[in-house]
This record gives structure tokens, C-alpha cells and sequence, in this order.
């Protein structure tokens, strides 16, 4: 499978979050995970792409793409590409 680099903004406490990390573990996929909690350039960057929200996990693409709340296939689909 081709895969693309991307990165993933989460929280330690968000149980949706916990399962994609998982689930992405399970299936070999690399990426970059950034903590919002932890950085509060990253959650305003995901605040600006949800509508003024503060939604994770939201995914980052190298294109610039994201998604938000994914599920393990929606990610598998678009790294296939």
C-alpha cells in the first residue's frame, strides 16, 4: 500500500483519539502525533480547520487535506489514494 505522511492532533483523554491510535498501530501506518493540550498553535491550526471547534482526532495530510474523526478505513481509503 503507497502511504503518505500525515499527522494526527489529538488529547491523552479522548477516547476516539485512543481507538484511531490503535487501530493505525495495528495496521503498520506511521505518522506524527501532536498533543493539543500540549500545543496551542496545534489546536488553534484544528480549530481552524472544524469550524472554530477544537475536534480530535483531526488528521493533517502532507497536501494540506484532513479529516476529522476518521475511522481506520476512511484513513486505509485515503492513504490508498
Amino acid at each position: 500500500m503507497p502511504t503518505e505522511s500525515f499527522t494526527m492532533y489529538t488529547t491523552t483523554w479522548c477516547p476516539f483519539c485512543r481507538r484511531l491510535t490503535s487501530d493505525l498501530a495495528a495496521a503498520g501506518i506511521d505518522y506524527t502525533n501532536v498533543d493539543v493540550d500540549d500545543d496551542r498553535e496545534a489546536g488553534e491550526l484544528v480549530k481552524s480547520l472544524n469550524g472554530g471547534n477544537r475536534v480530535v482526532p483531526t488528521l493533517v495530510f502532507a497536501d494540506g487535506s484532513s479529516m476529522t474523526n476518521p475511522s481506520i478505513d476512511e484513513v486505509l481509503e485515503r492513504l490508498a489514494g
